[in-house]
């Protein structure tokens, strides 16, 4: 009986439930997803042997350098993320710990979250063609653009798929070098009118950035804080609230001339 133990007994008897609960809590599943920085893909060529952008209906030019968009890879909505793993994440410049919820829309199957992340590409492309056409004042019914990027979901990528197809027209109206040579990576959402938009895990896309040779990343404004907090060496971040803002950023570091802003 607990009044006969000595009391170095009574105290471990007694820390038996607090350990118990210490346990379940490192290695009860949390609502987070533990994200890393993903691949990269040049807009101005091939991914996965197709090119990404192909246009038809108006002259094109070859291009030089590189247009990388940047992605990030997270654990699946099912995946069993602990305290532990939280612990890990928070020390780990390689890794992120997220929002469930930030990352996947809640309450949805891995195949419906599979097709939310289709349409947003949809309709990321949709948006990002209208831009530059309208930004080249180029009509959608003579100019055809195609855009192919596989096995990647999501809205991020419409900024860069934007000033790909700028980058690629030629002609009157037409975009002309806005890679100096360089290779230049960024994300950030698109609309028709030219608006960039926020998309979240910048940190880590600089990563994904500089690892595949980037020397410059377009970031949406309202994210500069968090794309300075583990910017990779080499790596210059260029803030862009709009597509004109974006296109005059590229050609004054083309021309290196001109004023090219920072965050």
């Amino acid at each position: 009986m607990l009044s006969r133990l000595t009391r170095p007994q009574a105290v471990a008897v007694c820390a038996l439930p607090a350990v118990a609960l210490l346990a379940t809590a490192v290695f009860a599943p949390l609502p987070f997803t533990v994200a890393q920085p993903g691949l990269t893909a040049n807009v101005l060529g091939d991914h996965q042997g197709t090119p990404v952008i192909t246009i038809s209906g108006a002259p094109v030019r070859t291009t030089s350098g590189q247009l990388r968009m940047t992605t990030i890879e997270a654990t699946s909505p099912n995946t069993h993320v602990s305290l532990g793993d939280v612990i890990d994440g928070w020390f780990d410049t390689d890794r992120a710990i997220m929002p469930r919820d930030a990352v996947y829309p809640s309450g949805e199957s891995v195949k419906e979250i599979e097709k939310h992340n289709a349409r947003q590409m949809q309709q990321s492309q949709n948006a990002a063609t209208r831009a530059a056409l309208r930004y080249l004042k180029l009509g959608g019914e003579d100019v055809k653009v195609t855009l192919t990027l596989a096995d990647v979901g999501g809205p991020s990528a419409g900024l860069l798929f934007t000033l790909g197809i700028i980058d690629k027209l030629d002609g009157d109206g037409g975009g002309g070098d806005l890679t100096g040579g360089r290779t230049i990576a960024g994300t950030g959402t698109i609309t028709a009118d030219g608006t960039v938009g926020p998309v979240g895990g910048v940190a880590l896309k600089t990563q994904a950035a500089r690892r595949d040779g980037a020397t410059v990343f377009l970031v949406p404004r309202a994210e500069c804080a968090d794309a300075r907090a583990e910017l990779p060496r080499g790596l210059r971040l260029v803030p862009i609230t709009t597509l004109q803002g974006a296109v005059n950023a590229l050609t004054a570091l083309e021309k290196d001339k001109g004023a090219v802003p920072s965050c």
